[in-house]
């Protein structure tokens, strides 16, 4: 008998819980929701989901505490669920080791193709235009070719290709390099990146990988 993956859902607004288990049993998933963050802690112990969707504001403890106590024994999927102007949220959770998030409101078919990209993508490799990160083992290969970079350049690279569609501002990665403590010079991420790019593009003055966007930050382009 096939074995359904388990997906709990950690979300307090009974409704969009209702839609987000509905979706993901008519997609194949074994759906489990609870309300708050305790029941959801309890039900990541006793169920072992496969993933979890967490929403970032729960009545009782904040999604990125959530996601940080289960860090502490799992390696787990992680996808948050967070309102569209939450961005310091969004970069502390991603930084306290969330694997994606999805704004809401969302599409639940969007919301299903997420769940399965990560679930398939497991935290392992994520790969990319000839470029391949090993989350196990911390190693970035460039046409299959090992690319020695350092702890921030390879945090650096694995965060942009990991959230491919957002555009980071130098704030951000800051903080989800250093954490949300970090109180330096936001133009120490412009030195890494340059050093990142010597690395990794073909030609550093006109990156193919790495991209600038203007007034606003960095974002990956492979």
């Amino acid at each position: 008998m096939h074995h359904k993956q388990t997906v709990l859902v950690i979300e307090d607004e009974p409704k969009i819980a209702e839609v987000i288990v509905s979706y993901l049993e008519n997609a194949g998933f074994r759906a489990i929701s609870k309300q708050d963050g305790r029941a959801g802690l309890e039900s990541f112990a006793k169920d072992r989901p496969d993933l979890i969707l967490l929403d970032l504001m729960l009545p009782d403890m904040p999604g990125e505490q959530i996601c940080q106590m289960i860090r502490m024994t799992s390696k787990v999927p992680i996808i948050m669920l967070t309102a569209k102007t939450d961005e310091d949220s969004i970069v502390k959770g991603l930084g306290m080791g969330a694997d994606d998030y999805i704004v809401k409101p969302f599409s639940p078919r969007q919301l299903i193709a997420r769940v399965e990209t990560v679930i398939r993508r497991g935290g392992a490799d994520i790969g990319y235009s000839g470029i391949v990160v090993n989350a196990d083992r911390h190693e970035v290969f460039i046409d299959g070719k090992l690319v020695n970079l350092t702890p921030i350049e390879y945090k650096l690279l694995s965060s942009l290709m990991k959230f491919r569609s957002k555009t980071f501002t130098r704030e951000e990665l800051l903080h989800l390099i250093f954490g949300a403590d970090y109180d330096g010079y936001d133009r120490t991420i412009d030195t890494h990146i340059k050093n990142l790019r010597q690395k990794i593009e073909t030609d550093p003055r006109d990156p193919k990988y790495v991209i600038t966007v203007h007034g606003v930050g960095y974002k990956y382009g492979g």
